[in-house]
């Protein structure tokens, strides 16, 4: 009788200090616990992950996970995007799946993260290079928000596009469709991570600014799980004040 190997899962949240809309946003008061270490700690409580890590490039933020009893790595590179962060300080670790958690959505919770875990155990596992989660956009006014990334698949729910543009057009107004934000958590097998890693960025990505678009570009197979659950991801000033309303009613 043939017995399966768990695999090895661990979580990196990608933290990087200047961010082009908020700088410092990750270091922001959040009801009396900076942004990432709310993240961090939302991370620890779903108990999904071997271990879970902050990849920075500041010493601020690394220092606040240190101080706070957590683990985190300093980036040796500059990197443009989360996911050549996290690439960098996993390359030699012996792990099978690697979770990006974004460090501005505190408010993770286990059950979508067990949903986009779940993923390697079907049938197609085997052609999933990763898994991301995608939610639908109930506003034509989130529809129309550049910052919210639209995503389209095909019918096994393998991505076809991410836009920050609404997709598809909708040439036959009548036409039945539902759009779908893209949520920014990703599960890669760690050999994807590593290829996207070593491959140059191509002219989708570098238009569109979506990293994801890279995998695309090369062929790779990103399957999407959907999900009810509703992040307040914070990009701005506006996102931290909603935050802190929710934490205050929570």
């Amino acid at each position: 009788m043939s017995t399966t190997t768990p695999l090895r899962i661990i979580a990196m949240i990608p933290a990087r200090y200047e961010a082009s809309r908020f700088p410092g946003k990750l270091m922001q008061d959040l009801e009396g616990k900076t942004v990432i270490t709310r993240t961090y700690e939302a991370a620890i409580k779903t108990n999904l992950f071997q271990e879970v890590f902050v990849v920075t490039d500041s010493e601020a933020i690394f220092d606040e996970i240190i101080s706070n009893g957590g683990k985190a790595i300093m980036s040796k590179k500059t990197h443009e995007c989360g996911s050549d962060r996290i690439a960098e300080a996993v390359e030699n670790m012996d792990v099978d799946v690697v979770v990006n958690v974004q460090g501005d959505e505190p408010f993770i919770e286990k059950e979508s993260l067990a949903e986009l875990l779940a993923v390697f155990e079907n049938e197609d596992a085997d052609q999933i290079d990763l898994v991301s989660l995608k939610t639908a956009l109930e506003t034509e006014e989130d529809i129309q928000n550049p910052n919210h990334v639209k995503v389209i698949t095909n019918r096994n729910d393998y991505a076809l596009y991410f836009s920050r543009s609404p997709i598809p057009y909708l040439r036959n107004k009548e036409a039945k469709i539902t759009y779908y934000k893209h949520i920014g958590i990703y599960a890669f097998r760690k050999e994807a991570l590593l290829d996207f890693y070593h491959l140059p960025m191509l002219g989708l990505e570098d238009a569109e600014k979506l990293e994801q678009l890279r995998y695309l570009e090369y062929g790779k197979n990103i399957k999407m799980v959907e999900t009810n659950l509703k992040t307040i991801g914070i990009d701005t000033p506006e996102d931290l004040e909603k935050a802190r309303t929710f934490l205050k009613k929570n």
